[in-house]
């Protein structure tokens, strides 16, 4: 505008230059204007309709009032025409008086939902986290299904124990973790166990179950798809493989598949978050004698060919060293649940003696081949090498027989 100013000075007319400037005319005459003065903001008058102080005082008392305090505006007007006869101001003005005093909120007595803990699970291992479900496959007919219950181990990703039933039904569950268990070796204090809200999973007999081998239990938040990751994953690789019909015939039929298809997925199919191992190899502890047999071959192709790399020797795949469910946005809490997981103390972090001591008997009763079958003698034998361990006496050359 100072320069349209200037232009104009020198005899050019104010719309030649605004329009050699490119601006309209209307903002330099808008510009020429002296500023205005600041209009003083004046109070707005009170209507005469207004309540006065001391009516607007008894309005607040009675909405404030033990028998209306959790009552809407509305509620508290009709209950005082009913109860009372009497009027104290429109339903606006009771909203009016009450946003006034910053009181405007839900006043209605309501259950309040109570704040779900986000389920934070890793493993560093096999068999420390099991996560389940089911899901449901098309049958012959409409409205008819079978279900798929799947348990995999989070760190391998291998599916432990899976069955196909006719119903959803907390029994069958209880049987198909009682195998389970018993086949993994699964020892108190070692597993932790995460599901969804369904009904199955969350059936009150399962709870015993768990309970006796000491697995703990973990549970999704409600409506929170993502807080069981691996189980949907796992699903979504079953419905979209290239064999999977839109409905099966019969039960055989579905069992059939099932059976063919969860075989695949353990034993050949590579996954890519395990660096394209097959669920076995990760859980039965071939991994790094994959990767490595993988990495000699990469060096001797290579070695042949090292014009084919432009990037360098090929880099050895590596496994994660932990897999989590919601990991922690705190730095240091991660740490505290990889150690926790790995069983081994953190420094600066202090565990419970319950954690200590279960942490140590699983470790030397593993070490010594003793296991938490729950008899007396077994008990005593692996209090006093948790004791040994703890104080450094233990070595490996001591047995089973020495404790006894």
């Amino acid at each position: 505008m100072n320069q349209v100013t200037s232009l104009r000075s020198q005899g050019i007319s104010a719309m030649e230059a605004c329009k050699a400037m490119g601006v309209a005319t209307s903002s330099d005459y808008r510009w020429q204007e002296p500023p205005r003065a600041a209009v003083e903001a004046r109070p707005r008058p009170s209507p005469p309709r207004a309540l006065s102080e001391t009516e607007r005082q008894q309005v607040l008392e009675t909405l404030r009032s033990e028998a209306f305090v959790d009552r809407s505006p509305a509620h508290v007007a009709a209950a005082l025409l009913d109860e009372e006869q009497r009027s104290l101001c429109s339903v606006r003005t009771m909203y009016r008086i009450l946003e006034q005093s910053t009181e405007v909120k839900e006043r209605r007595n309501q259950r309040r939902h109570p704040v779900y803990t986000k389920p934070e699970l890793v493993a560093t291992s096999p068999n420390q986290v099991w996560t389940w479900d089911l899901t449901k496959l098309r049958g012959p007919e409409k409205w008819t299904y079978f279900y798929l219950y799947v348990v995999i181990d989070l760190f391998s990703r291998r599916v432990v124990a899976w069955m196909l039933a006719h119903r959803e039904s907390g029994d069958l569950a209880k049987d198909l973790f009682s195998q389970a268990y018993d086949q993994q070796g699964i020892v108190p204090g070692q597993l932790t166990v995460h599901n969804d809200r369904g009904s199955a999973p969350t059936a009150k007999i399962l709870y015993p179950l768990h309970a006796d081998l000491g697995v703990d239990c973990s549970v999704s938040r409600p409506y929170v798809s993502n807080d069981n990751p691996y189980s949907e994953a796992q699903f979504k690789t079953l419905k979209y493989a290239p064999g999977y019909p839109d409905r099966f015939g019969s039960y055989i039929d579905a069992l059939g598949y099932c059976r063919q298809f969860l075989l695949w997925y353990n034993e050949e199919h590579r996954h890519s978050g395990l660096a394209y191992l097959t669920p076995a190899a990760v859980h039965d502890g071939r991994g790094e004698e994959v990767l490595a047999k993988r990495h000699e071959a990469m060096l001797g192709a290579y070695a042949a060919h090292p014009e084919r790399f432009p990037n360098g020797p090929p880099r050895r795949a590596t496994l994660p060293q932990a897999v989590w469910i919601n990991p922690p946005e705190d730095p240091s809490q991660v740490e505290i649940c990889l150690a926790k997981a790995r069983k081994v103390p953190l420094p600066g972090v202090t565990a419970s003696g319950d954690e200590i001591a279960t942490g140590s008997r699983i470790a030397v009763g593993a070490t010594l081949g003793v296991a938490h079958d729950g008899d007396e003698r077994s008990e005593l034998v692996l209090d006093a090498a948790a004791s040994l361990a703890q104080s450094g006496v233990i070595s490996s050359e001591l047995t089973v027989e020495d404790l006894h």
